[in-house]
Parts: structure tokens; C-alpha cells; sequence
């Protein structure tokens, strides 16, 4: 089912001034999805902040204001837009392969760029393992990146708007359950923060959604996927994923008045989140490290708090 014709105008969205204003248990809900944190380093059990399995998986982001990604002087440069090519918003560094993608510059100059995205890899592997010790041995390294664009002025279709709010699911990469784990570092050299809209816990999304998702076409997920469309077979979660995602952000009374809250991550903050559970949206920013994890379902210290069991609390079947 596709959303109604007049919700695919790019409708307006919400604005960092202009956020929909929420009284009660809403309130009281969104207020307790950004947990704080005092920790200064990234790595050592002798750090304070352990095992946190339970905020994370219940839909929170931990933040850590005080904790920074500290780059060399000669690192310093790489805080300008002109190391991405002209084709790419992001620098990725891809793993296994440990391939950089979407820079540009000399090879001594790529090399040393592809070490300082790295080492970021590292601090966060680091962080994860002390932050979330049930996950020791099962946490999958994803994709690395800098991203080096402000998110102000950025040209997208409704559907690519990453300023809307929304959960993480993707067209070509079906996730069939894997979790995604996400370590932000706002490493911004002017002051700048990266500001996020963060919306209603994943239940009450879904709900707000789920009578309008129909069953994928017969047949679909095997012909997305030997034409090679998406990269695996897309599976039932994944389709109700992507109706989610694009149900919401073709929503513009949703984006305007839905429960919502600012947060505003300074720079040095780094923040932690399940990002296919956690409503969000981009609204300000630049100069940004991303590190993701890849999680089992069955490796969560809670599984039924998962989008992949919720969903299927709600819809009374298997998603697979």
C-alpha cells in the first residue's frame, strides 16, 4: 500500500523551533530516551559506565558529553567537505574488506584518512565491549565513516530526508532481523552542535502505522534479490520496515505534531543507540564520525524488546 497521494508532495517537516509541543506520559516518555553519562575515556573496565544492555535495548540513546574523538593536528584537515568525492555524502570505510569508499585526494592522503576513520572503529569496538558486556563475541563491525557535509541546505526526495523523522530500514540491504547499533561522535571543530528530533517509543510508532502495511507482493523478495535490487532475500520484517520508514516520512501532520523532543549533541559528545528502534532525524550539523554494529536478535539481553519481536507481538505472525 502506498501512502495517500496528497502525503507524497514533500510535505513540510518540522523545524528545530519549531517542534510539536507534548504534555503527560508522552512527555515523560520522550524525556527519558537520552540518558546521560560521565565517562571521559573510551575503553578499560575501569571506565564507569558498564553494562547498559537494558537502556539501549529499551530504546534509549546514551550520551556521553564529555567523551571526545581526539584527532592529531595532522588529522585536523580532514575536517573539510572537499575528502568526499563528488558523488558521496559519506567517507566509508567498508569492513572486511577495510575498502575506503567516496574520498578523494592523494593516496599518502587516503591512507591517512582511512587510519584516523579506523581508529575511530576501534574506540568505539572498545566502548561497545565496556558498555555492553552480553555482547562480547557477537558484536559484527559495519560499516565505518566520517561525514564531512552540513545537513543544512542538503537536496533530497522526501524519501532519502533524513531530517523527517524515521527508523533506519534500507531498500537494498535487508537486515532480516539484525540489529543495528550505532556509535555517533560529534567531532565539529567550530562549536557546532548536531541537533536531533527523537520521536515516540517503537510500539506506539508502529502502531500508528501498522493497519496501513499490507503483505509484499508473492514472489517480490526472490526477484529483488536475483536481479540483484536488494543484496539478500527481503523477508516479511524487512517490508514492514520500509513501509515504516516511508509511511512516516511522507507523514507531514506526523512530522509537524507527533510527540517529539530536540536534542542537541555539542561537539566532543559521542551517543549510542539501536537506530532501527529509535525515532530520528537529523536536523543540524556537521563533521561527524559513525561506527555501526551489527547485532543478532537472539544475542540481545532482552530479544522481546527487538522491532523483529514487537512486530510480531503486534501483527500476530511471523516475520520471516
Amino acid at each position: 500500500m502506498r501512502p495517500p497521494a496528497d502525503t507524497m508532495r514533500e510535505p513540510p517537516v518540522a523545524t528545530t523551533t519549531g517542534l510539536a509541543a507534548v504534555a503527560g506520559d508522552a512527555a515523560a516518555e520522550l524525556e527519558d530516551i537520552v540518558h546521560e553519562y560521565p565517562d571521559r575515556s573510551w575503553g578499560g573496565e575501569e571506565r564507569p559506565t558498564h553494562a547498559v544492555e537494558a537502556g539501549v535495548e529499551s530504546g534509549g540513546v546514551l550520551a556521553f558529553p564529555h567523551l571526545a574523538f581526539e584527532l592529531s593536528a595532522d588529522e585536523q584537515r580532514f575536517l573539510d567537505p572537499r575528502w568526499a568525492d563528488a558523488k558521496a555524502k559519506n567517507v566509508s570505510l567498508r569492513w572486511p574488506s577495510g575498502e575506503l569508499r567516496g574520498a578523494a585526494g592523494s593516496p599518502a592522503e587516503l591512507a591517512a584518512l582511512r587510519h584516523m576513520i579506523e581508529r575511530y572503529a576501534e574506540h568505539s569496538e572498545a566502548l561497545a565491549s565496556r558498555l555492553f558486556p552480553h555482547y562480547r563475541g557477537h558484536l559484527r563491525r559495519g560499516n565505518s565513516s566520517l561525514r564531512p557535509q552540513s545537513v543544512a541546505g542538503r537536496t533530497r526526495s522526501w524519501r532519502q530526508d533524513d531530517a523527517r523523522l524515521h527508523i533506519d530500514a534500507f531498500p537494498s540491504n535487508p537486515m532480516q532481523g539484525t540489529r543495528l547499533l550505532r556509535v555517533f561522535c560529534n567531532v565539529n571543530p567550530n562549536g557546532e552542535a548536531r541537533c536531533w528530533r527523537v520521536g515516540e517509543p517503537f510500539e506506539a510508532h508502529a502502531r500508528r502505522y501498522i493497519g496501513a502495511i499490507g503483505r509484499p507482493w508473492p514472489g517480490s523478495a526472490w526477484w529483488l534479490a536475483t536481479l540483484g535490487i536488494t543484496k539478500r532475500r527481503r523477508t516479511a520484517y524487512d517490508h514492514v520496515m520500509l513501509r515504516l520508514h516511508d509511511l512516516a516520512k511522507a507523514d507531514g501532520e506526523f512530522q509537524r505534531r507527533s510527540p517529539q523532543r530536540r536534542v542537541d549533541f555539542a561537539p566532543g559528545t559521542t551517543w549510542v543507540c539501536f537506530s532501527d528502534q529509535v525515532l530520528h532525524a537529523v536536523m543540524a550539523g556537521q563533521y561527524l564520525l559513525e561506527q555501526t554494529f551489527y547485532l543478532e536478535v537472539e544475542d540481545l539481553q532482552q530479544p522481546a524488546t527487538s522491532p523483529l519481536r514487537s512486530l510480531e507481538r503486534l501483527m500476530g505472525r511471523a516475520l520471516r
